[in-house]
């Protein structure tokens, strides 16, 4: 084994030091997550392209696949009706919301959608909605019945366009009727439908104070209700919502395969990065989702043969994995956003594999539990260049992953003490006793999980 220079001594224990992302700085979150979300693994459905029918009916059969597959929590995109003024494409983005409480006649009835909610409650999943608090399409309801709940623009003197989106119209948030409108629709789905949540769409482009109070008062009838955040803005993690996107570890992981990243990049990302937000909350990792998959390319396009690696990276760091549905058959191809655009189901895929194999993992693992209750370090290696090695512990159940970032195969001794004894190699059938100074093969981008309890 290669003997480390002092210096590089010094740094690798300053970053073990630093390596975990708890610190006693940090604020802590009042959130209260439900003790279902602890091992979860998150599943984005978009039904219109989920199958060629593209209703909630088809989407129901595949149910009992998904539970076998390891989904605990159903993320719907928006399923309300979409508007037709400047609808873009054929069949509209489903982001221009008509009405807050009705159905998009594309999926079906409310009827079939209560009846995805019954059955993926039945067989143990829950289910979020996509909720869209920002704006609505600019034929919406709202509209017509309460032209002021609108931000005006003072030269066309219609509802203002955020961004570049045209097709939808702004809502005013110093306008107290229309707030209380839309938590009285975000209760309704609560209420008639039995969701467990709802994911918020550009939630920090919504006043915080309209979240912190819409979720105290749904919490009231409610109170294991699981809020996500399109957003990695801390302060919306204080009161109102469990997770938020880890959009800096996804474009990371973008960027390592790009090499214009490297291992220690990464190291920053769990020292820093981790450390932006509050003790209790949740990260949401993900190699791909909606947007990125119709704008910037699939997980394949951006990670290359890198895929696989970085699927089993957001299954290990600290968070809660994101599978967005095809991603289980390999699917590789951009579906498009305003037009039916079936998915091409692979059942045969390694990846389904692969993402069975690693829901597993975590549920198997609770050192791996959601928020980082165990102790994460980082374990010293002869190639820190290279590799990643991480460690998680909490009672018996002790962890290790080891991450490969360079194009070669490697022998990799890892110096530091490890909880002897004898550990389950991941996805290998295969038992390794562990020892000191063990000398561990890793193929080019390749990574091997091991743990014992």
């Amino acid at each position: 084994m290669k003997k480390f220079s002092f210096f590089l001594i010094i740094s690798l224990l300053g970053i073990l030091s630093s390596c975990s992302p708890k610190t006693a700085e940090k604020a802590i979150s009042s959130v209260k997550h439900a003790e279902w979300s602890k091992n979860a693994v998150i599943y984005e459905v978009n039904v219109r392209q989920f199958s060629k029918e593209g209703t909630f009916k088809a989407f129901e059969t595949q149910l009992p696949r998904l539970k076998e597959l390891g989904v605990d929590i159903l993320w719907f995109m928006p399923i309300y009706p979409i508007g037709e003024i400047d609808r873009k494409g054929t069949l509209g983005s489903y982001y221009s919301i008509k009405d807050y409480k009705s159905i998009n006649p594309e999926f079906g009835s409310m009827d079939d959608f209560r009846d995805v909610v019954n059955e993926a409650h039945r067989l143990g999943m829950k289910v979020i909605i996509d909720w869209v608090a920002n704006h609505t399409s600019r034929d919406a309801k709202w509209i017509s019945t309460n032209p002021e709940w609108y931000v005006i623009d003072s030269t066309t003197k219609k509802p203002v366009t955020p961004f570049d989106w045209t097709d939808v119209a702004k809502l005013d948030y110093s306008n107290a009727g229309m707030r209380a409108a839309m938590l009285e629709a975000m209760r309704f789905w609560v209420d008639e439908a039995k969701i467990d949540g709802f994911r918020c769409d550009v939630a920090a482009e919504v006043p915080i104070d309209f979240w912190d109070n819409a979720v105290t008062e749904l919490k009231k009838s409610s109170p294991d209700l699981f809020m996500l955040a399109e957003a990695d803005k801390p302060e919306l993690q204080m009161k109102a919502f469990d997770m938020y996107y880890s959009w800096n570890l996804f474009k990371l992981m973008n960027d390592m395969a790009k090499g214009k990243a490297n291992t220690d990049s990464l190291r920053s990302y769990i020292k820093n990065e981790l450390n932006r937000f509050p003790e209790n909350t949740i990260p949401m990792n993900f190699t791909s989702n909606h947007d990125e998959n119709s704008w910037n390319g699939t997980e394949f396009e951006r990670l290359g043969v890198q895929a696989g690696q970085m699927a089993a990276l957001t299954f290990i760091l600290p968070g809660m994995p994101l599978i967005y549905n095809g991603q289980e058959s390999g699917f590789n191809r951009r579906l498009q956003f305003f037009e039916k655009d079936s998915i091409d189901w692979q059942p045969e895929s390694s990846f389904n594999l692969l993402y069975k194999s690693l829901c597993a993992l975590k549920k198997a693992n609770p050192a791996l539990n959601s928020p980082l209750t165990s102790k994460m370090s980082e374990l010293i290696t002869d190639k820190p260049d290279k590799v990643l090695a991480l460690k998680y512990s909490t009672g018996n159940n002790t962890l290790i992953a080891i991450f490969n970032f360079s194009g070669e195969a490697l022998s990799v001794t890892i110096s530091d003490k490890i909880k002897k004894g004898i550990y389950e190699e991941f996805m290998a059938n295969v038992s390794k006793k562990i020892k000191k100074e063990t000398i561990f093969e890793l193929t080019p981008f390749g990574y091997k999980i091991f743990y014992k309890n």
